[in-house]
């Protein structure tokens, strides 16, 4: 049994729990507006960051953005709908930074569509961005977590939407499969945990990103939207900051298997 710590050092821990100095983060979907957030987060407390996505020039453009404010980035161009590039830039990835310490997967996507209108085409492709990807993104990167010995972290970026269904609205596939993220989480994390590696996820409302400005241009459907909100209001892109630098911290070191709504919260008004 180990002895009581000390209030100096548990003040000497709790003055480290969120730093990042050292580490290697991974962000699958890192230039998306949530994404973009989180990778900013990361580097600000210390980690190398490698930006992944399908769009290079993307990936680019951020990775130069964070290095020219003096943190250390690199791009990697990834389909994650395809299980072999997804190896392949995983990879890469911990070759270049010697590792990877933390995954934060930002993937996701939706396609609107009613009951009645649901193509096998569609749902389809929701279940391979959403689901399918994670499972292999979470193999990947675990293969080289648990190859190095050193434990690490695995988040991934769900939604409101895994908890609840939306009355009058096409999401089966998009419900379905976040849905589905919390058992991969809890699973992954039961697999993982006898590496020390930990698996978590971080699941918003709405985020004002630019599909939601878009959508809030019409004053009803903002009104709408934010009446749903017990905080009265849409979550920014930085309030889903805190949250994820938590589970990609050592502040989360007993935490895993969990998802954290970020919600303003709708779901405990469910």
């Amino acid at each position: 049994m180990s002895k009581q710590q000390s209030g100096t050092e548990i003040a000497g821990e709790a003055g480290t729990m969120f730093d990042l100095d050292g580490k290697s983060a991974f962000v699958p979907g890192g230039y998306g507006d949530i994404g973009r957030a989180i990778t900013w987060g990361l580097a600000a407390r210390g980690a190398r960051v490698a930006i992944a996505g399908r769009n290079a020039e993307k990936c680019d453009a951020l990775a130069a953005e964070l290095t020219a404010a003096g943190y250390d980035a690199i791009p990697v161009q990834v389909d994650a709908s395809s299980v072999s590039a997804i190896n392949a830039a995983v990879d890469h990835v911990a070759d270049a930074m010697g590792g990877i310490d933390i995954m934060i997967n930002c993937v996701g996507t939706n396609i609107k569509q009613r009951l009645g209108e649901v193509t096998e085409e569609a749902f389809d492709e929701v279940y391979q961005t959403n689901l399918k990807s994670a499972m292999f993104l979470g193999q990947a990167v675990a293969r080289h977590q648990i190859a190095a010995g050193r434990g690490g972290r695995q988040v991934h970026m769900l939604s409101v939407s895994s908890a609840r269904g939306y009355s009058g609205q096409g999401y089966s596939a998009y419900c379905s499969t976040k849905g589905a993220l919390i058992m991969l989480v809890r699973q992954h994390a039961l697999e993982l945990a006898p590496h020390g590696i930990l698996v978590n996820g971080v699941a918003p409302t709405y985020v004002m990103t630019d599909m939601i400005r878009e959508a809030i241009a019409d004053p009803a459907l903002r009104e709408r939207m934010i009446s749903t909100i017990p905080l009265g209001r849409i979550a920014e892109t930085v309030d889903i900051v805190g949250p994820t630098l938590f589970f990609a911290s050592p502040a989360s070191e007993f935490v895993t298997g969990q998802v954290l709504y970020i919600d303003g919260g709708v779901t405990a008004n469910r």
